[in-house]
């Protein structure tokens, strides 16, 4: 069973992490912490957990008669996997995951696309929030229960 309190509360962490990272990383020599990178290897676990949950939530809204609702499902899922797409190529040119570390040659480029991907990340929260979760409501007619 997945509830909206542990949807907005994923959604408070990763917000909570894009703030904290978004302050940290904008300092080049933060970046190369061993604190910092813990931080965002964790923004990058918690985006992926946060998505895969949400992706087990669209099964009512894709088998509902609306075609408007059933499109809306459809545009969710299709920006899940962009991000996810967005987030792979981002760790691949800035990460090295066995060494559990930044790869940064270049910190204003570096800081520009991260600057990118949380925004891309908190809009994305935003319009689960605002659109996603009200919409699943009223089809479940259940306030407490997302799937």
């Amino acid at each position: 069973m997945i509830t909206f309190e542990e949807l907005n509360r994923q959604n408070d962490e990763i917000t909570e992490l894009t703030n904290v990272l978004s302050y940290l990383l904008a300092d080049r020599a933060m970046c190369d912490t061993a604190i910092c990178c813990d931080l965002f290897y964790r923004y990058g676990d918690r985006i992926k957990a946060h998505l895969d949950m949400v992706d087990h939530t669209y099964t009512d809204l894709l088998t509902n008669s609306d075609t408007k609702v059933n499109n809306t499902a459809r545009m969710f899922m299709s920006g899940s996997r962009e991000i996810k797409l967005i987030f792979a190529k981002y760790t691949k040119t800035w990460c090295e995951k066995r060494k559990h570390a930044l790869n940064i040659s270049n910190h204003s480029e570096f800081y520009k696309e991260t600057s990118k991907m949380f925004e891309l990340i908190l809009n994305r929260i935003q319009d689960e929030t605002e659109r996603l979760y009200p919409l699943i409501r009223e089809i479940k007619g259940d306030s407490q229960r997302a799937a």
